[in-house]
């Protein structure tokens, strides 16, 4: 079993602060700043008051409010567009004019599962051109939040750690009777592997493997074999 932090669960923020979708819209700009966020999810309520949550697993998300759904009313605040800005802009000039976080809300939310990869998070980031992705489970329920910083953190794994992962999950699954001719050194998450080996085919392997541990700024491949060398050596 490795250690690497692979799924959302490992990075993602499980504190959220949420909305409902009778939130009004100066308690859904106190809110960010107050918890310095730069959008929030709006949460299917209970009952039929407005107001703030904050928690783990709150309510199922219906939609997410950002700081794009609410500048809208002050770019259109001394701005009367044309019909044709109306018919081009229809979400924004509609929003300009809404006050409640289901009116503001985009929907629905773009979402990800709490056993989603981290590769699966970051390419969905990049696809949508977001910055963040709610986690939710499979009946919808928030369960976290994931932002581009969090995907980030498995670069601070010490390098020491990942010298171990390394010489556990790809040194000793590959070269399990020869793992003393194999070195492992990481510097900055830059991984060299250098020493002598009987199988030529495998260095590509494990340049490969190496660089799919999480953490891993790059691979610098150094392994040679030599015809001197004998399996019994």
């Amino acid at each position: 079993m490795t250690s690497s932090p692979r799924f959302v669960r490992d990075v993602m923020t499980r504190t959220v602060v949420s909305v409902t979708p009778l939130a009004e819209f100066k308690e859904i700009v106190a809110v960010m700043k107050q918890w310095r966020v730069t959008a929030v999810p709006v949460i299917e309520s209970e009952g039929e008051g407005a107001g703030t949550g904050t928690g783990t697993g709150a309510g199922r998300v219906i939609g997410v409010v950002s700081e794009a759904d609410l500048l809208p009313k002050e770019e259109f605040r001394d701005h009367d567009p044309g019909l044709i800005e109306q018919m081009r802009r229809l979400g924004d000039t509609l929003k300009a004019g809404s006050t409640l976080a289901k009116d503001l809300m985009t929907a629905p939310a773009v979402t990800v599962r709490p056993d989603a990869t981290l590769s699966q998070a970051a390419r969905l980031m990049a696809e949508r051109h977001i910055k963040r992705l709610l986690v939710v489970d499979p009946a919808g329920t928030l369960q976290g939040i994931v932002s581009r910083t969090d995907l980030l953190k498995v670069f601070l794994r010490p390098d020491s750690e990942l010298v171990d992962e390394i010489r556990r999950e790809v040194v000793g699954r590959l070269f399990p009777l020869a793992q003393h001719r194999v070195r492992v050194d990481v510097h900055h998450g830059v991984v060299t592997l250098s020493g002598g080996i009987l199988d030529a085919s495998l260095i590509p392997v494990a340049a490969r493997l190496a660089r799919a541990v999480e953490g891993v700024v790059d691979v610098n491949c150094a392994l040679t074999t030599s015809v001197a060398q004998t399996a019994g050596a």
